[in-house]
């Protein structure tokens, strides 16, 4: 089994670490032909413009949103949060993979200094440290979008079958619980179309 992390722009080398102390190998993705072997994909916290427009123009983005409908599992992380939306309100015009039934506001929980960490109750798993750095907030989301945790009311991680997002940084803290979350979804899938 093989866990993917975009790099094309962001922090992505914390998730293949996160990965890497859970057992599992994991490797940075940059060309269609890397997406071509994994299990499961990362995208990670950066710059959602940035990489957004360097996965269309490579044509990973187009891969990537057919390996979604495939059901290949993806977690979208803070600026992944984003490119899987499919409708960003503040800046409609944006590229996204246009993946997940959310509407999402960009940096909505201020600036970089405003960044904070919190514990979060987390369905299905428990209580999960976060780190939220301009993180974009859901402000919609359809009935087939599963809300796994809430902060101040809003959903901050959300799953709609093989996809997972978060508006938070689970790769800056010492906290695996929601890598192990996503591994256990690659791993169910790995199983079943083996």
């Amino acid at each position: 089994m093989l866990i993917g992390v975009l790099a094309l722009q962001g922090d992505f080398r914390e998730h293949i670490w996160s990965l890497r102390r859970l057992g599992v190998e994991a490797f940075a993705v940059k060309t269609v032909s890397d997406l071509e072997k994994i299990n499961g994909l990362v995208i990670p916290g950066g710059e959602s413009t940035s990489i957004g427009k360097i996965a269309k123009v490579t044509g990973v983005g187009d891969k990537i949103v057919q390996l979604a409908k495939d059901g290949l599992p993806i977690y979208g992380t803070c600026a992944g949060m984003i490119l899987l939306a499919k409708k960003i309100v503040d800046h409609p015009d944006q590229y996204t993979f246009r993946l997940m039934d959310i509407s999402v506001k960009r940096n909505a929980y201020g600036r970089q200094i405003e960044s904070f960490e919190v514990y979060l109750d987390v369905a299905k798993i428990g209580k999960v440290k976060a780190v939220f750095i301009r993180a974009p907030k859901v402000l919609e989301w359809s009935s087939n979008v599963e809300v796994l945790a809430t902060y101040e009311g809003t959903p901050v991680l959300v799953q709609q079958g093989n996809l997972l997002a978060s508006s938070f940084h689970p790769e800056l803290t010492d906290d695996l619980k929601i890598h192990e979350y996503f591994v256990k979804m690659v791993a169910d899938r790995y199983e079943s179309v083996r």
